[in-house]
């Protein structure tokens, strides 16, 4: 389970930034909403999978009330989940 998050985390972490710094720019500069509408959907999917995972592996992984925060304020932090990985995740694989 916990490579699957991984894998998630990866994903909606990508996803994210994908859609901050190159779908929404287009958007608002260019006029060209079709990125947006695109990458909004599986973003959103990701990001939602990304906040049952995180509640679904805490326990196995040891994490506290603070710990977990940590990996949820993550999700809504550019590069946020990138660092959940190395900081949270690669340790014992």
């Amino acid at each position: 389970m916990k490579n699957t998050f991984r894998i998630i985390s990866f994903l909606e972490g990508m996803s994210y930034l994908l859609l901050l710094f190159i779908a929404v720019p287009l958007k608002y500069w260019g006029g060209d909403e079709q990125y947006v509408k695109l990458l909004g959907m599986p973003h959103g999917i990701l990001f939602v999978s990304y906040i049952l995972f995180a509640f679904l592996i805490k326990e196995n992984e040891n994490w506290g009330i603070k710990d977990l925060g940590i990996v949820l304020l993550a999700s809504i932090l550019p590069f946020g989940t990138f660092y959940i990985d190395k900081k949270y995740l690669k340790k014992s694989i």
